[in-house]
């Protein structure tokens, strides 16, 4: 059956690219409401934002929904992430301030918060996006694709010229916690050529190398206390596409593979499918496909405990 969370959850940071501080809460919400954002500072207009591919706004660093009205919530893919990967379906997410709070560049203070708080189960299958034929987007050498498969998985590949992270590669069905276990931890990276140009342009104001993110330099890894895992940035980059993936509005029953892809591909991607005829099916999930989705199975032992 669907969840969602049995109380209110609530976080405290700043946003990874203003900088500026926020306070979230995620709270219960009904069967079939799904999820939603709220801008509580914003007095006037329409405060709601649905969390769905369709109203995201192209940008290569983050993903960023925005309503008609044009009110906005940026660097979304993380709690995204997160709620998809403890397999909650409703919520309503309040924010006072224009970005998800980044905390540690990962998901998992989100999934220990929610698994702490605990899911309640509600009055409605589970529906989900069963993909029918394989659908693909190219850039360059980047692709993003999203193929027949009885259960979630995810493939990544990146290839970076920082010999720190080269060329690395991971598989991972997400099924039975997987990525509370393998994923929820690994943090958002980039390079320090990066660093300076995105704040010489007004963004990653909120990042701290070593505190919410890693950064690379050449061979080096120039964050405090290094890695959490040795192929940290691929793991974040499949933290990255299954929040990405959980705009498609209901979980997602597909082998994705992203080859250099980001989040503006994996939006792409999705658009894509929704726009091929006969490239997906929605089905009601049987107990035996529910048992396979991301977040069954999940045990609170298995999620890495951070500081």
């Amino acid at each position: 059956m669907q969840t969602t969370v049995k109380g209110p959850v609530s976080f405290t940071g700043c946003g990874l690219h203003s900088g500026k501080p926020v306070h979230l809460t995620i709270r219960p919400a009904t069967a079939e409401h799904g999820i939603w954002f709220r801008r509580t500072d914003v007095e006037t207009g329409d405060t709601m934002i649905p969390a769905r591919y369709d109203v995201v706004r192209q940008s290569p660093l983050c993903t960023t929904l925005v309503n008609d009205a044009g009110v906005s919530v940026g660097t979304v893919e993380h709690i995204m992430a997160a709620l998809a990967g403890c397999g909650v379906h409703n919520a309503l997410v309040e924010l006072n301030g224009p970005e998800v709070p980044i905390l540690d560049g990962s998901a998992v203070p989100f999934v220990r918060g929610i698994m702490q708080r605990g899911l309640r189960r509600l009055s409605a299958p589970i529906r989900a996006i069963e993909i029918l034929k394989s659908v693909t987007v190219t850039q360059g050498d980047a692709s993003a694709t999203l193929a027949p498969t009885d259960v979630m998985r995810i493939d990544f590949h990146i290839d970076f010229a920082d010999s720190a992270i080269g060329r690395q590669s991971k598989s991972l069905n997400m099924s039975n916690g997987s990525f509370a276990r393998e994923l929820s931890d690994s943090r958002t990276f980039c390079r320090q050529d990066d660093v300076e140009r995105m704040q010489a342009s007004g963004l990653a104001l909120g990042g701290a190398p070593g505190v919410n993110a890693v950064v690379f330099n050449g061979d080096r890894v120039s964050s405090p206390g290094g890695l959490r895992h040795s192929d940290e940035p691929v793991r974040h980059k499949m933290l990255d596409a299954l929040g990405d993936l959980a705009l498609a509005g209901t979980p997602v029953i597909g082998h994705y593979t992203g080859v250099c892809a980001g989040h503006t591909m994996t939006n792409q991607l999705l658009r894509k499918v929704f726009a091929t005829p006969g490239a997906f099916r929605m089905v009601t999930c049987s107990d035996k496909q529910a048992a396979m989705l991301p977040g069954a199975g999940l045990v609170w032992d298995e999620i890495p405990a951070v500081a």
